[in-house]
């Protein structure tokens, strides 16, 4: 993974959106970051959406055409290939992992634009934001964490909590309020990782990604495979990410 750090960065602000950064008792953390059976292995999915869950779920990041988000089965049956639960968007298009987001590629009338690589992109997280809502007892008081390599922002005098491969900086808000760094620049990154108090679920991405992935009940992710404005695909914790 690729930690590279931007050289010019502002001082790391108190509210991230309507996400309050939080700088001391990072105990909410605890649980993602304490060995246990099934601890998460970097490159798993429990590795970016944590251990324990019935069930998890990738969701894919789409491409566009012309700014119009384009499903990556769409993109598949135009090239020949086809999508399963763990295939990488370079072996859609049928590229090396090297050279798979080269800006000249796509095919006229399906695809221009790779699929958005980090957290999840707005869209998808608004569609995530009410199917999560009833699937936990605490949509009003949910905790985030955000890598502290990512934009503009400083972060490196806040306290951050470990997760295979990553320090994150915890943040704190309802479960709508995931969107609200848009507020602060509409190119701000989105928190990571999300979870509720109850823990019924944890939402994770990464900047090396294409996809946002989701562990909770088996009700939760079955709403989540059903759902027409999402690509997702069922997978288990062990299952490699891409």
């Amino acid at each position: 993974m690729n930690d590279h750090r931007p050289l010019q960065r502002d001082p790391a602000p108190e509210w991230y959106g309507r996400l309050h950064v939080r700088t001391t008792d990072l105990s909410p953390a605890a649980w993602l970051t304490e060995p246990a059976p099934g601890h998460a292995a970097l490159g798993t999915v429990a590795g970016v959406a944590a251990p324990g869950f019935a069930a998890y779920a990738r969701i894919l990041h789409p491409a566009s055409l012309d700014e119009r988000p384009v499903r990556w089965s769409t993109v598949a049956a135009a090239h020949g290939t086809r999508v399963t639960p763990t295939t990488r968007w370079h072996e859609v298009i049928g590229l090396d992992h090297d050279h798979h987001n080269r800006s000249d590629h796509g095919l006229p009338g399906v695809w221009d634009e790779h699929p958005g690589e980090g957290p999840t992109p707005p869209d998808v997280a608004r569609t995530l934001i009410p199917v999560l809502g009833r699937h936990t007892r605490t949509p009003e008081r949910c905790w985030f964490g955000l890598w502290s390599g990512y934009g503009r922002w400083e972060f490196d005098g806040i306290p951050t909590f470990t997760t295979p491969g990553r320090d994150e900086v915890l943040l704190a808000g309802t479960l709508a309020d995931a969107v609200s760094p848009l507020t602060l620049d509409e190119f701000a990154e989105l928190p990571d990782l999300w979870w509720p108090q109850d823990r019924a679920w944890c939402v994770g991405g990464d900047v090396d990604l294409a996809g946002t992935y989701v562990g909770g009940s088996a009700e939760l992710v079955a709403e989540l495979l059903s759902a027409p404005e999402l690509e997702t695909h069922p997978v288990t914790a062990g299952d490699p990410v891409g």
